[in-house]
């Protein structure tokens, strides 16, 4: 599912406009069809403020959005910051390996 894809399910998820999401959101409702339908350049892309404020408007999860957006959550970055050597390893993790691991965090838990 892309970043436009999620927006459109939310927004249409709570019977809402584009013009209505749109003016809500303080944007031109071309602009919001335009990420809707992935129609944006890189530059045009929207920023953190905005995909925040989208998630805020349509009760959408923020961290799920910003990385439909490949926007890393503040959370995210800091903790990558703090601990890069076992994000590097974790990236190296197979699938297999990764869901196995997080079923024994969820356990802990």
């Amino acid at each position: 599912m892309t970043f436009g894809d999620r927006i459109r399910e939310l927004r249409k998820a709570k019977n809402r406009t584009l013009r209505d999401v749109a003016d809500e959101a303080d944007i031109n409702f071309t602009y919001l069809s335009k990420i809707e339908n992935g129609k944006l350049d890189f530059s045009d892309f929207p920023s953190e403020k905005l995909i925040r404020k989208l998630a805020d408007i349509l009760d959408g999860d923020v961290d799920e959005l910003l990385l439909l957006a490949q926007k890393v959550p503040d959370e995210i970055k800091q903790r990558v910051l703090e601990r890069p050597d076992a994000f590097r390893k974790i990236a190296k993790l197979d699938d297999e390996t990764l869901d196995r691991i997080l079923g024994h965090i969820e356990e802990e838990e």
